[in-house]
């Protein structure tokens, strides 16, 4: 089955930035790889809600943001190793939490176990 895994994550101060990379492995249930699914971020915070940021198609195109976080952010794609990134610049305090990412199967949405994102001074 489809194993995701997310790194990147860290302790930055204000105003710097981090890229978190999604990769997953083995083959959904219907026989697709993780480079033939639609991609998305979430980040939780403690107490709060899981909450969408961004997604992108399985072919690289369509992505799409979350208000809170357009033009900070930038959704993309590498196929030399068929990850899926998420570039996070002038974070914000705010911005901390356990960012997780997905990848959907059209009726089998695969969850990694997410990586800590702590912005603070």
């Amino acid at each position: 089955q489809v194993h995701v895994v997310e790194t990147g994550g860290g302790s930055v101060q204000p105003g710097e930035s981090l890229r978190l990379s999604c990769a997953a492995s083995g083959r959904t249930t219907s026989g697709r790889t993780f480079a033939n699914l639609n991609v998305h971020w979430f980040r939780q915070a403690p107490g709060k809600d899981r909450e969408f940021l961004a997604g992108i198609m399985r072919d690289g195109s369509g992505a799409y943001y979350a208000d809170s976080v357009r033009g900070r952010f930038t959704i993309f794609r590498t196929d030399v190793d068929k990850r899926v990134h998420l570039q996070m610049n002038n974070l914000k305090p705010e911005d901390t939490a356990v960012y997780y990412c997905n990848a959907d199967d059209l009726g089998v949405i695969y969850w990694g176990q997410g990586t800590q994102v702590t912005v603070s001074e």
